[in-house]
């Protein structure tokens, strides 16, 4: 496989992984003490913490790459595929 299909995985696999870690943790602004913002909606995130979920999206994501690619390049080298 080349390096842009590697990346397209990348790409695909990081969005699926970040998509999934987004409702983890997270406490809406009518579950926590402090309401924070005067006015705000009720169900807005008080800390969504963006930025610790894309770096384990990333992490994880990059596993699922090498793991993808390996299995791609077996299959490649099997007889009678592709």
């Amino acid at each position: 496989m080349n390096i842009g299909g590697t990346i397209v995985i990348f790409i695909i696999l990081w969005w699926v992984v970040f998509l999934a870690l987004l409702p983890m943790g997270v406490t809406a602004r009518w579950e926590s003490e402090d309401d924070g913002v005067r006015g705000a909606e009720p169900g807005a995130p008080v800390d969504p913490q963006l930025k610790r979920k894309a770096i384990r999206a990333t992490a994880i994501a990059s596993i699922l790459t090498i793991i993808v690619s390996a299995i791609i390049a077996v299959i490649s080298f099997l007889p009678g595929v592709y």
